[in-house]
């Protein structure tokens, strides 16, 4: 890498450094997840305290030390100034940060992240209260796409079958498997289409629920399969369904892939939106093997929405 290099970045994280100064975790389009001093950036009237603020995007000049990176230089592009002005919009943002930083890179190109994540930070900048938790969760599901392990939503992860919620049915409920990465139709599962689970998904649920894990068992369990168990079958996939969707908060989470919210489903109601959230962050949780510190927040900042 040269002495000196030009980078647009979002600073993520900032914790001081000595007396005056703050050392910047910042998202780059150009070099990925860096780690920079802001000299001065803790002195009174530094032109640099601004600059390094959470959620600020500059045009940096990086100057490469021995053992640290300097900035030598910063433009402010951008500031999400209104972030700031409720708990549940900075909570909201913090959220998808800490998920843009578990999943950033450093030493390489990051310009699909960092866009996305400014654009959902621009979207929870303008919502209004009682939306952003929408926008939240909106944010969360596209961050997973990225990462390569969105939820599969429209089809039963299961049996590919489509999931269509059925709000005109009293206590109709749709499943989701962590494991299994997605919605389950529960409808399909209670229906006489059931028998033909072992021809279309095969018995890999079987075989690794039931054959094996060192049960004594085991062998005379998968025999009872094969001879036309599909009671154990059953159970076995019920056993992986981690969470219950209502109607509406099946037709919430199904519309998180669209690239923008309709406003009828802007209007789904908060309580609905917060199960979905509790469903994606023990989804990205189970993925990346890490909690999500910033939604320890979540629960007080929307409870009254």
């Amino acid at each position: 890498m040269p002495k000196e290099y030009r980078a647009t970045g979002i600073n993520l994280k900032g914790m001081p450094l000595g007396e005056n100064d703050r050392l910047l975790t910042i998202l780059t389009k150009e070099h990925g997840l860096i780690r920079a001093i802001a000299a001065g950036a803790r002195k009174h009237r530094s032109s640099m305290a601004g600059r390094s603020g959470l959620f600020v995007v500059n045009d940096l000049q990086i100057s490469v030390g021995r053992n640290m990176e300097r900035i030598k230089n910063a433009e402010v592009l951008q500031s999400f100034v209104g972030l700031g002005k409720t708990l549940a919009k900075l909570t909201a943002a913090q959220y998808l940060s800490e998920l843009a930083l578990m999943q950033a890179l450093s030493a390489q190109p990051q310009e699909e992240l960092f866009l996305l994540l400014v654009e959902h930070l621009e979207r929870i900048q303008m919502a209004e209260d009682r939306h952003i938790l929408a926008y939240l969760n909106h944010g969360i599901y596209h961050l997973l796409a990225i990462a390569g392990f969105a939820p599969q939503v429209h089809n039963c992860c299961i049996t590919q079958v489509p999931v269509i919620a059925k709000r005109g049915v009293p206590k109709w409920k749709a499943g989701f498997s962590m494991v299994g990465g997605g919605v389950v139709d529960l409808d399909y599962l209670d229906s006489d289409n059931s028998s033909d689970l072992g021809s279309s998904i095969g018995s890999d649920i079987v075989t690794s629920d039931i054959g094996s894990g060192g049960n004594p068992n085991q062998g005379d369990r998968l025999d009872h399969y094969q001879e036309g168990g599909e009671g154990l079958m059953l159970e076995s996939i019920y056993n992986r369904i981690s969470h219950y969707l209502t109607a509406p908060e099946l037709l919430a989470i199904q519309e998180l892939a669209q690239t923008n919210l309709a406003d009828n489903i802007l209007e789904i109601p908060p309580k609905d939106w917060l199960v979905v959230e509790r469903l994606l962050r023990a989804y990205a949780q189970y993925h990346f093997d890490r909690p999500i510190q910033s939604s320890a927040l979540i629960d007080n900042c929307f409870f009254n929405i």
